[in-house]
């Protein structure tokens, strides 16, 4: 989901949200033999309703996932997010994180932003359908949660504001924007900007029955050799305040996260608040507490986002770990993350749902770990003896129906056994 370095340049892909692959695939194999996709999942009175969090994610960005390219007719692109829809029924799954906000655009008719690029291949044009609201329609009817998945920062995955629509609030204030790494994004230390983002995502939680508004890594970019993020002018006007430039990003990161929370629960107060970030907070190498890692990034440093203190502060209600790393791995290994992270959330009422590569699974280009099949089901035995960890999210909906190796089919016929609903529709 990330696309940017993981530990140590051992393993260069943390994410797949930029992955190739089209189409909505085969569904998973074995996973497909349990309850069909009318059932209703267990009572929230059965032991296995206790088994928490299922989950995929659906990227739009590049068409990752769906729709499987650009242009294609209304009934086509909803054929296919209904399969995807489908197939998570199929594997027992019980909840879909679908992108919504990929590049500050949209893919409900927003008054803010204009309609992505990823559903017509023209920025603007109306695809002639609503796929927001469809989604939790139909997510809905089959007892899955529909998160609604933003970001919050990301304009553009170029760097020419020529290229978005004229009206493109990036156009509108060329003030709110910076180049980096050959995109553009807002400048999160404006706080105009984290107010116009804000709106932006909340009109879909005023207009849509989402169980979730999640995001995802990206807040400040990953670091980019020789490159500088150049905010020094934002940086004089407001943040005289603090001791150095990191920690007043690190603030301005927070607020993004606290107002959100805030205006999330005047909103709609049922309505969960999720993060899912890269999985090192620190390496114990630069903080004691953090984890026993050596990986190449860390929020706290590199993207200024200080993802602990939003759980002991409960301005999230859960977190998703990208662990997108095979167990063993001298960098950053699974096994030792997983118990890290459920240090750090128990006791806080803040959820734990750990992120899973099932995207690496039976990529040639990945470590020898990531051929074997019962790779991501021994990470699901890992957390079994975990109290705090509630779930697992699966990385993504294209890897979950294509399953190229059996690693879903193995999942699901290793530890979901049945349907369960998901822990916050019971």
């Amino acid at each position: 989901m990330t696309g940017a370095g993981a530990a140590a340049g051992t393993e260069a892909g943390t994410g797949g949200e930029t992955g190739a692959g089209t189409g909505t695939g085969a569904r998973a194999g074995a996973a497909g033999a349990g309850t069909a996709a009318g059932a209703a999942p267990a009572g929230p009175g059965s032991p296995a309703a206790r088994s928490g969090f299922r989950g995929m994610w659906i990227a739009t960005v590049f068409n990752r996932d769906w729709p499987s390219r650009t242009g294609l007719p209304a009934e086509a692109q909803r054929a296919e997010l209904l399969a995807h829809l489908d197939t998570a029924v199929e594997c027992r799954l019980n909840a879909v994180v679908l992108q919504v906000r990929p590049t500050a655009d949209a893919l409900w008719p927003s008054p803010y932003e204009p309609w992505t690029e990823f559903l017509t291949g023209t920025q603007g044009r109306d695809p002639g359908w609503d796929p927001l609201g469809t989604a939790v329609e139909e997510a809905h009817a089959r007892g899955l949660e529909l998160h609604a998945w933003f970001n919050p920062y990301r304009v553009a995955n170029h760097t020419d504001p020529a290229r978005l629509v004229p009206d493109h609030p990036a156009r509108l204030h060329p003030e709110w924007v910076l180049p980096y790494g050959g995109k553009l994004y807002y400048d999160p230390g404006l706080p105009e900007v984290r107010r116009f983002t804000q709106d932006a995502m909340l009109d879909a939680l005023r207009r849509y029955d989402i169980d979730a508004v999640h995001w995802d890594d990206y807040f400040y970019p990953y670091p980019v050799a020789g490159e500088v993020f150049a905010d020094d002018e934002t940086y004089a006007r407001y943040g005289a305040d603090f001791p150095d430039k990191a920690s007043w990003r690190r603030n301005n990161t927070d607020l993004l996260v606290a107002e959100t929370a805030a205006r999330i629960k005047a909103v709609k107060p049922h309505v969960a608040f999720g993060v899912s970030p890269f999985g090192v907070w620190r390496n114990i190498a630069k903080d004691p507490e953090g984890s026993d890692t050596r990986a190449g990034f860390g929020t706290y440093d590199d993207l200024y986002a200080d993802t602990r203190r939003w759980i002991r502060e409960g301005w999230i209600d859960y977190v998703v770990p990208q662990l997108y790393w095979h167990i063993g791995l001298p960098a950053a290994d699974y096994a030792k993350l997983l118990p890290w992270w459920d240090a750090v959330v128990r006791g806080t009422g803040v959820a734990l749902y750990i992120g899973e590569a099932l995207y690496k699974a039976g990529d040639p280009a990945q470590p020898a770990a990531w051929q074997d099949p019962g790779e991501l089901s021994r990470h699901l035995d890992l957390a079994a003896a975990h109290p705090a960890v509630g779930g697992h999210c699966f990385f993504s909906a294209l890897d979950v129906a294509n399953d190229p190796i059996g690693a879903m089919a193995t999942v699901v016929a290793d530890h979901y056994p049945t349907r369960v609903r998901a822990p916050g529709r019971g």
